[in-house]
C-alpha cells in the first residue's frame, strides 16, 4: 500500500537531480528514470500520461516508492531522447533523481 511520507502529496512540490539508463530488451528499448516526490496514484497517472505522450513510447510502468525515489520504465521501439523524458516528467510536476 501507499504510505504518507510525512509531507502529504508531493504533486505540487517535488525536488531533485537526474539519472537515466537505457538497455535493449527483446527488440524493444527500455529506459529507466528515477523520479522523486511521487506519493500517490495521482502522481503516477500524471507522470504516465506525460511520458506516454512522447512520440514512439509504447509503454510506461511506474514502481512507486511513496515519498522516495520511484522508478519509471519507458518502453519504445527505438531509443527515446532523455531530454524529452526529463521535460515530460517536469511537465507532470516532478524532477528526475539519482537512483540512490
Amino acid at each position: 500500500g501507499l504510505k504518507d511520507a510525512g509531507g502529504g502529496c508531493a504533486c505540487c512540490a517535488p525536488a531533485a537531480a537526474a539519472s537515466a539508463e537505457t538497455k535493449p530488451m527483446d527488440g524493444a528499448v527500455t529506459s529507466e528514470v528515477f523520479v522523486s516526490g511521487m506519493t500517490c496514484s495521482h502522481c503516477v497517472r500524471s507522470v504516465t500520461e506525460e511520458v506516454s505522450a512522447i512520440e514512439g513510447v509504447s509503454d510506461v510502468a511506474v514502481d512507486l516508492h511513496a515519498g522516495g525515489v520511484s522508478t519509471v520504465t519507458v518502453s519504445s521501439a527505438a531509443p527515446v531522447d532523455a531530454e524529452q523524458v526529463r521535460a515530460a516528467v517536469e511537465e507532470a510536476g516532478y524532477s528526475l533523481a539519482s537512483a540512490s
